[in-house]
Protein backbone atom coordinates (compact mmCIF):
# COMPACT_ATOMS: atom_id res chain seq x y z
CA UNK A 1 0.00 0.00 0.00
CA UNK A 2 2.13 2.05 0.71
CA UNK A 3 4.53 1.88 -2.57
CA UNK A 4 0.66 2.45 -4.42
CA UNK A 5 0.58 5.57 -2.31
CA UNK A 6 4.43 6.85 -2.70
CA UNK A 7 4.06 5.53 -7.29
CA UNK A 8 0.68 7.73 -7.25
CA UNK A 9 2.09 11.17 -5.89
CA UNK A 10 5.05 10.71 -8.31
CA UNK A 11 2.70 9.69 -11.27
CA UNK A 12 0.55 13.01 -10.29
CA UNK A 13 2.59 15.96 -9.63
CA UNK A 14 -0.65 17.65 -9.18
CA UNK A 15 -1.45 16.37 -6.22
CA UNK A 16 1.94 16.66 -4.96
CA UNK A 17 3.93 19.31 -6.53
CA UNK A 18 2.03 22.38 -4.81
CA UNK A 19 1.75 21.12 -1.15
CA UNK A 20 6.05 19.82 -1.67
CA UNK A 21 6.79 23.13 -2.90
CA UNK A 22 5.07 24.65 0.51
CA UNK A 23 6.38 22.90 3.08
CA UNK A 24 9.65 22.94 1.43
CA UNK A 25 9.99 26.45 1.90
CA UNK A 26 8.39 26.35 5.35
CA UNK A 27 10.81 23.99 6.60
CA UNK A 28 13.63 25.71 5.12
CA UNK A 29 12.57 28.95 7.24
CA UNK A 30 12.09 27.14 9.97
CA UNK A 31 15.42 25.61 9.91
CA UNK A 32 17.17 28.89 9.22
CA UNK A 33 15.45 30.56 12.06
CA UNK A 34 16.34 28.06 14.53
CA UNK A 35 20.29 28.01 14.05
CA UNK A 36 20.00 32.03 13.62
CA UNK A 37 18.15 32.59 17.19
CA UNK A 38 20.23 29.62 19.14
CA UNK A 39 23.31 31.56 16.61
CA UNK A 40 22.03 35.18 18.55
CA UNK A 41 21.83 33.48 22.08
CA UNK A 42 25.04 31.75 22.90
CA UNK A 43 26.62 35.23 21.15
CA UNK A 44 24.79 36.95 24.36
CA UNK A 45 25.19 34.47 26.60
CA UNK A 46 29.12 34.10 25.68
CA UNK A 47 29.49 38.12 25.43
CA UNK A 48 27.88 38.98 28.64
CA UNK A 49 29.79 36.38 30.39
CA UNK A 50 32.67 37.24 28.91
CA UNK A 51 32.47 40.69 29.82
CA UNK A 52 30.34 41.57 32.47
CA UNK A 53 28.38 38.47 34.39
CA UNK A 54 30.46 35.65 34.67
CA UNK A 55 28.33 32.26 34.67
CA UNK A 56 28.07 33.24 38.09
CA UNK A 57 29.41 36.45 40.24
CA UNK A 58 29.96 37.39 43.51
CA UNK A 59 29.59 40.79 44.97
CA UNK A 60 28.53 43.00 48.10
CA UNK A 61 24.64 42.94 49.24
CA UNK A 62 25.30 46.63 48.71
CA UNK A 63 26.69 46.81 45.03
CA UNK A 64 24.21 43.96 44.35
CA UNK A 65 21.34 46.76 44.66
CA UNK A 66 23.23 49.32 42.58
CA UNK A 67 24.98 46.70 40.27
CA UNK A 68 24.27 49.03 37.02
CA UNK A 69 25.89 51.79 38.56
CA UNK A 70 29.28 49.55 39.31
CA UNK A 71 29.89 51.44 42.79
CA UNK A 72 33.54 50.58 43.95
CA UNK A 73 33.03 52.11 47.53
CA UNK A 74 30.87 49.08 47.83
CA UNK A 75 33.74 47.16 46.63
CA UNK A 76 34.47 43.64 48.17
CA UNK A 77 37.59 43.51 50.76
CA UNK A 78 39.72 40.89 51.10
CA UNK A 79 39.55 38.89 48.01
CA UNK A 80 42.58 36.53 48.59
CA UNK A 81 40.96 34.55 50.86
CA UNK A 82 37.27 35.10 49.50
CA UNK A 83 38.47 33.39 46.36
CA UNK A 84 40.69 30.65 48.12
CA UNK A 85 37.79 29.41 49.68
CA UNK A 86 35.28 29.76 46.56
CA UNK A 87 37.98 27.59 44.99
CA UNK A 88 37.70 25.00 47.84
CA UNK A 89 33.93 24.93 47.55
CA UNK A 90 33.47 24.92 43.36
CA UNK A 91 36.28 23.28 41.73
CA UNK A 92 34.25 23.13 38.80
CA UNK A 93 34.89 26.93 38.75
CA UNK A 94 37.73 29.41 37.71
CA UNK A 95 37.30 33.09 39.59
CA UNK A 96 38.34 35.88 38.53
CA UNK A 97 38.59 39.48 40.20
CA UNK A 98 37.95 42.43 38.48
CA UNK A 99 36.81 46.05 39.01
CA UNK A 100 34.25 47.95 37.07
CA UNK A 101 35.64 51.72 36.30
CA UNK A 102 34.89 54.70 35.25
CA UNK A 103 36.01 58.69 34.33
CA UNK A 104 37.11 61.34 32.69
CA UNK A 105 39.86 60.50 29.97
CA UNK A 106 42.08 63.99 30.05
CA UNK A 107 44.76 64.61 27.46
CA UNK A 108 47.20 67.33 27.94
CA UNK A 109 48.79 69.60 25.76
CA UNK A 110 51.37 72.30 26.56
CA UNK A 111 52.24 73.52 29.95
CA UNK A 112 49.91 70.53 30.57
CA UNK A 113 47.04 72.24 30.01
CA UNK A 114 43.84 70.08 29.32
CA UNK A 115 43.30 70.65 25.32
CA UNK A 116 40.69 67.05 25.25
CA UNK A 117 38.98 65.49 27.79
CA UNK A 118 36.65 62.55 26.77
CA UNK A 119 34.29 60.08 29.36
CA UNK A 120 34.91 56.51 29.44
CA UNK A 121 34.15 53.43 31.47
CA UNK A 122 36.96 50.83 31.94
CA UNK A 123 37.38 47.21 33.34
CA UNK A 124 40.26 46.08 35.12
CA UNK A 125 41.34 42.68 35.02
CA UNK A 126 44.24 40.03 35.56
CA UNK A 127 46.70 40.44 32.72
CA UNK A 128 49.52 39.19 34.72
CA UNK A 129 51.53 35.88 33.08
CA UNK A 130 49.42 33.29 33.34
CA UNK A 131 46.35 34.94 33.47
CA UNK A 132 43.42 33.11 31.84
CA UNK A 133 41.59 36.25 31.37
CA UNK A 134 43.90 37.36 28.23
CA UNK A 135 42.80 34.15 26.69
CA UNK A 136 39.16 34.86 28.19
CA UNK A 137 38.41 38.20 26.55
CA UNK A 138 40.38 37.16 24.10
CA UNK A 139 42.37 40.34 24.19
CA UNK A 140 45.40 38.75 21.60
CA UNK A 141 42.69 38.58 19.08
CA UNK A 142 41.14 41.74 19.62
CA UNK A 143 44.13 43.84 19.79
CA UNK A 144 44.68 45.64 16.53
CA UNK A 145 47.46 47.92 17.24
CA UNK A 146 50.13 48.23 19.76
CA UNK A 147 50.72 45.39 22.13
CA UNK A 148 49.12 44.35 25.31
CA UNK A 149 49.54 46.10 29.04
CA UNK A 150 53.60 45.22 29.75
CA UNK A 151 53.64 47.49 33.54
CA UNK A 152 50.95 48.26 35.64
CA UNK A 153 50.48 51.94 33.95
CA UNK A 154 49.54 51.32 30.22
CA UNK A 155 46.16 50.79 29.12
CA UNK A 156 43.86 49.89 26.18
CA UNK A 157 41.76 51.86 24.67
CA UNK A 158 38.93 51.13 21.91
CA UNK A 159 38.77 52.73 18.21
CA UNK A 160 36.49 55.25 19.65
CA UNK A 161 38.19 56.71 22.58
CA UNK A 162 41.49 56.49 20.87
CA UNK A 163 39.32 58.59 17.98
CA UNK A 164 37.69 61.27 20.28
CA UNK A 165 40.76 62.23 22.33
CA UNK A 166 42.90 62.26 19.23
CA UNK A 167 45.91 60.00 20.66
CA UNK A 168 48.14 56.99 19.45
CA UNK A 169 49.81 54.22 21.02
CA UNK A 170 52.46 55.62 23.22
CA UNK A 171 50.83 58.80 24.02
CA UNK A 172 49.83 59.42 27.54
CA UNK A 173 46.28 59.68 29.10
CA UNK A 174 45.22 60.98 32.57
CA UNK A 175 42.36 59.26 34.10
CA UNK A 176 40.18 61.80 36.31
CA UNK A 177 37.95 59.66 38.98
CA UNK A 178 36.94 58.69 42.54
CA UNK A 179 38.92 56.18 44.90
CA UNK A 180 37.04 53.43 46.56
CA UNK A 181 36.66 56.23 49.70
CA UNK A 182 35.30 58.78 47.77
CA UNK A 183 38.44 60.95 47.20
CA UNK A 184 39.18 62.33 43.74
CA UNK A 185 42.56 60.68 41.85
CA UNK A 186 44.56 61.50 39.21
CA UNK A 187 46.91 58.99 37.52
CA UNK A 188 48.61 58.81 34.01
CA UNK A 189 48.54 55.70 31.66
CA UNK A 190 50.11 55.35 28.94
CA UNK A 191 48.36 53.69 25.89
CA UNK A 192 49.98 50.84 24.74
CA UNK A 193 47.43 49.57 21.98
CA UNK A 194 43.71 49.75 20.60
CA UNK A 195 41.25 47.07 20.88
CA UNK A 196 38.58 46.10 18.59
CA UNK A 197 35.82 44.65 20.47
CA UNK A 198 33.94 43.86 17.52
CA UNK A 199 30.58 45.10 19.69
CA UNK A 200 29.15 48.45 18.87
CA UNK A 201 28.24 49.31 22.59
CA UNK A 202 32.05 48.93 23.53
CA UNK A 203 33.95 50.10 20.98
CA UNK A 204 32.50 53.58 21.40
CA UNK A 205 34.44 54.11 25.19
CA UNK A 206 35.84 51.41 26.38
CA UNK A 207 38.95 50.87 28.28
CA UNK A 208 41.20 47.66 29.85
CA UNK A 209 44.20 48.25 32.45
CA UNK A 210 45.80 46.05 34.47
CA UNK A 211 43.47 45.19 37.46
CA UNK A 212 47.07 45.94 39.66
CA UNK A 213 47.26 49.49 38.36
CA UNK A 214 43.79 50.14 38.65
CA UNK A 215 43.84 48.69 42.53
CA UNK A 216 46.93 51.12 43.05
CA UNK A 217 44.99 54.46 41.38
CA UNK A 218 41.64 53.58 43.02
CA UNK A 219 42.98 52.46 46.91
CA UNK A 220 41.77 49.29 46.23
CA UNK A 221 44.43 47.17 47.37
CA UNK A 222 42.85 43.31 47.83
CA UNK A 223 39.87 45.10 46.69
CA UNK A 224 37.56 44.21 43.63
CA UNK A 225 33.78 45.11 42.50
CA UNK A 226 33.38 41.67 41.69
CA UNK A 227 34.51 38.18 41.34
CA UNK A 228 33.26 36.52 38.29
CA UNK A 229 33.19 32.37 37.93
CA UNK A 230 33.57 30.13 35.06
CA UNK A 231 32.50 26.85 34.43
CA UNK A 232 36.27 25.13 33.71
CA UNK A 233 34.18 23.55 30.51
CA UNK A 234 32.39 26.17 28.82
CA UNK A 235 29.85 23.80 27.74
CA UNK A 236 29.06 22.67 31.10
CA UNK A 237 27.23 26.34 31.61
CA UNK A 238 23.71 25.21 32.93
CA UNK A 239 21.40 27.60 34.56
CA UNK A 240 20.04 24.79 36.82
CA UNK A 241 23.53 24.43 38.30
CA UNK A 242 24.29 28.19 38.65
CA UNK A 243 21.26 28.45 40.69
CA UNK A 244 21.56 25.85 42.94
CA UNK A 245 25.05 26.96 43.47
CA UNK A 246 24.22 30.69 44.00
CA UNK A 247 21.66 29.32 46.63
CA UNK A 248 24.41 27.16 48.39
CA UNK A 249 26.96 30.27 48.62
CA UNK A 250 24.62 32.76 49.80
CA UNK A 251 23.08 30.39 52.65
CA UNK A 252 26.48 29.64 53.75
CA UNK A 253 28.54 33.21 53.22
CA UNK A 254 25.98 35.55 52.83
CA UNK A 255 24.93 37.60 56.24
CA UNK A 256 21.27 39.06 55.72
CA UNK A 257 22.63 41.90 58.55
CA UNK A 258 25.67 42.82 56.84
CA UNK A 259 25.26 44.80 53.63
CA UNK A 260 29.04 43.96 53.04
CA UNK A 261 28.72 40.27 53.11
CA UNK A 262 29.28 38.49 50.28
CA UNK A 263 26.18 37.56 47.55
CA UNK A 264 26.31 35.55 45.12
CA UNK A 265 24.41 36.56 41.40
CA UNK A 266 23.65 34.03 38.50
CA UNK A 267 23.87 35.22 34.56
CA UNK A 268 20.57 35.74 34.42
CA UNK A 269 20.03 37.45 37.42
CA UNK A 270 21.78 40.73 35.77
CA UNK A 271 21.91 42.70 32.59
CA UNK A 272 18.19 41.91 32.09
CA UNK A 273 19.42 38.86 31.12
CA UNK A 274 16.63 36.80 32.38
CA UNK A 275 13.92 38.45 30.54
CA UNK A 276 16.22 38.71 27.33
CA UNK A 277 16.63 34.97 27.09
CA UNK A 278 13.05 33.57 27.96
CA UNK A 279 12.30 35.87 24.86
CA UNK A 280 14.96 34.17 22.47
CA UNK A 281 14.16 30.10 23.91
CA UNK A 282 9.97 31.23 23.18
CA UNK A 283 10.66 32.86 19.91
CA UNK A 284 11.46 29.78 17.94
CA UNK A 285 8.50 27.61 19.50
CA UNK A 286 5.90 31.30 18.39
CA UNK A 287 8.41 30.62 14.93
CA UNK A 288 6.72 27.39 14.80
CA UNK A 289 3.47 28.09 15.39
CA UNK A 290 3.05 30.63 13.04
CA UNK A 291 4.29 28.46 10.23
CA UNK A 292 2.29 25.41 11.22
CA UNK A 293 -0.56 28.09 11.10
CA UNK A 294 0.41 29.14 7.68
CA UNK A 295 1.23 26.10 6.41
CA UNK A 296 -1.95 24.71 7.43
CA UNK A 297 -4.50 27.08 5.86
CA UNK A 298 -2.61 26.77 2.70
CA UNK A 299 -2.27 22.87 2.58
CA UNK A 300 -6.26 23.07 4.10
CA UNK A 301 -7.01 24.59 0.82
CA UNK A 302 -4.54 22.90 -1.40
CA UNK A 303 -6.60 19.48 -0.12
CA UNK A 304 -10.06 21.22 -0.77
CA UNK A 305 -8.88 21.89 -4.21
CA UNK A 306 -7.23 18.79 -4.62
CA UNK A 307 -10.31 16.63 -3.19
CA UNK A 308 -12.83 17.76 -5.51
CA UNK A 309 -10.60 17.37 -8.81
CA UNK A 310 -10.56 13.72 -7.31
CA UNK A 311 -14.02 13.40 -6.74
CA UNK A 312 -14.45 10.81 -9.33
CA UNK A 313 -11.10 8.63 -8.19
CA UNK A 314 -12.93 8.74 -4.79
CA UNK A 315 -16.71 8.00 -6.85
CA UNK A 316 -14.52 4.29 -7.97
CA UNK A 317 -12.72 3.28 -5.24
CA UNK A 318 -16.01 3.53 -2.79
CA UNK A 319 -18.22 1.46 -6.07
CA UNK A 320 -15.53 -1.14 -5.48
CA UNK A 321 -15.99 -1.61 -2.58
CA UNK A 322 -12.98 0.52 -0.31
CA UNK A 323 -14.93 2.21 2.67
CA UNK A 324 -14.47 5.89 3.28
CA UNK A 325 -12.56 5.24 6.61
CA UNK A 326 -9.72 3.82 4.61
CA UNK A 327 -9.71 6.37 1.88
CA UNK A 328 -9.15 9.63 4.53
CA UNK A 329 -6.72 7.59 6.07
CA UNK A 330 -4.60 7.08 2.83
CA UNK A 331 -5.16 10.86 2.01
CA UNK A 332 -3.52 11.78 5.32
CA UNK A 333 -1.17 8.72 4.98
CA UNK A 334 0.18 10.89 1.53
CA UNK A 335 0.31 14.08 3.60
CA UNK A 336 2.79 12.37 5.61
CA UNK A 337 4.78 11.11 2.90
CA UNK A 338 4.63 14.56 1.36
CA UNK A 339 5.55 16.35 4.65
CA UNK A 340 8.44 13.86 5.12
CA UNK A 341 9.89 14.75 1.60
CA UNK A 342 9.42 18.61 1.85
CA UNK A 343 11.28 18.07 5.34
CA UNK A 344 14.19 16.36 3.85
CA UNK A 345 14.67 18.95 0.91
CA UNK A 346 13.92 21.59 3.12
CA UNK A 347 16.40 21.40 5.85
CA UNK A 348 18.73 20.75 3.50
CA UNK A 349 18.46 23.57 1.79
CA UNK A 350 17.98 25.70 5.34
CA UNK A 351 21.23 23.85 6.42
CA UNK A 352 22.91 24.83 3.21
CA UNK A 353 22.08 28.70 4.07
CA UNK A 354 22.64 28.02 8.06
CA UNK A 355 26.42 27.41 7.38
CA UNK A 356 26.95 29.75 4.99
CA UNK A 357 25.72 32.47 8.43
CA UNK A 358 27.78 30.48 10.71
CA UNK A 359 30.18 30.80 8.50
CA UNK A 360 30.24 34.39 7.37
CA UNK A 361 27.68 36.11 9.43
CA UNK A 362 25.63 39.50 8.90
CA UNK A 363 26.88 42.93 9.71
CA UNK A 364 24.33 44.01 11.78
CA UNK A 365 26.18 47.34 13.22
CA UNK A 366 24.28 49.49 11.80
CA UNK A 367 21.29 48.38 13.79
CA UNK A 368 23.51 48.58 16.87
CA UNK A 369 23.92 52.11 16.93
CA UNK A 370 22.24 52.99 19.69
CA UNK A 371 21.76 50.02 21.19
CA UNK A 372 23.85 48.99 24.72
CA UNK A 373 23.45 45.05 24.70
CA UNK A 374 26.82 42.92 24.63
CA UNK A 375 25.68 41.46 21.31
CA UNK A 376 28.83 41.34 18.39
CA UNK A 377 28.46 43.26 15.18
CA UNK A 378 28.26 40.38 12.98
CA UNK A 379 25.65 37.82 13.96
CA UNK A 380 26.35 34.30 12.58
CA UNK A 381 24.22 31.02 12.84
CA UNK A 382 24.99 28.11 14.95
CA UNK A 383 24.18 24.65 13.59
CA UNK A 384 22.96 22.46 16.37
CA UNK A 385 21.18 19.20 16.67
CA UNK A 386 17.72 20.29 17.06
CA UNK A 387 18.98 22.07 13.20
CA UNK A 388 18.38 18.66 12.18
CA UNK A 389 14.80 17.91 12.89
CA UNK A 390 13.40 21.05 14.44
CA UNK A 391 12.00 21.36 10.43
CA UNK A 392 9.62 18.61 10.65
CA UNK A 393 7.93 19.58 13.22
CA UNK A 394 5.53 21.80 11.37
CA UNK A 395 6.50 20.47 8.11
CA UNK A 396 4.80 17.06 8.73
CA UNK A 397 2.44 18.63 11.43
CA UNK A 398 0.93 20.97 9.12
CA UNK A 399 0.52 18.65 6.15
CA UNK A 400 -1.39 15.83 8.54
CA UNK A 401 -3.15 18.59 10.09
CA UNK A 402 -4.35 19.71 6.37
CA UNK A 403 -5.41 16.59 5.27
CA UNK A 404 -7.34 15.57 8.53
CA UNK A 405 -9.10 18.79 8.39
CA UNK A 406 -9.65 18.97 4.59
CA UNK A 407 -10.26 14.93 4.31
CA UNK A 408 -13.19 15.24 6.37
CA UNK A 409 -15.60 15.95 3.26
CA UNK A 410 -14.99 12.47 2.42
CA UNK A 411 -18.06 11.23 4.41
CA UNK A 412 -20.17 14.13 3.14
CA UNK A 413 -19.93 12.21 -0.32
CA UNK A 414 -22.99 10.17 -1.38
CA UNK A 415 -22.31 7.28 -3.49
CA UNK A 416 -25.25 7.85 -5.43
CA UNK A 417 -23.90 11.42 -6.59
CA UNK A 418 -20.82 10.01 -6.79
CA UNK A 419 -21.66 7.34 -9.26
CA UNK A 420 -23.72 10.22 -11.30
CA UNK A 421 -20.30 11.62 -11.59
CA UNK A 422 -18.79 8.71 -12.94
CA UNK A 423 -21.31 8.78 -15.89
CA UNK A 424 -20.19 12.11 -16.87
Amino acid sequence: MIRFLIKGLLRDRSRSLFPLITVTIGVALVTLGDSWVDGALVDIIDNNARLETGHVKVVTRAYKEQLSSAPNDLALLGTKDLINDLEKEFTNMEWAPRIRFGGLLDVGGEENVTIRQVRGSGLAVDLSEGSKEIERLDLNKILVQGHLPQASDEILLSPGLMENLQVEVGDEVTLISSSMYGSMVIHNFTVSGKIRFGIVALDRNMMIAPLEGIRYALNMEDAAGAILGYFKDPDEYDKNLTASMKEYFNKTYHNPKDEFSPYMLTLRDQNFLNDILLLYENAMGIFIFIFVLVMFIVLWNAGLMNGIRRYGEMGLRLAIGESAHHIYLTSIAEAVFIGLGGSVTGTLIGLGFAWYLQNYGVDVTGMLDSNSLYMSNVIRARISGSTFYIGFIPGVLATALGAIVSGRGIYKRKTAQLFKELEV
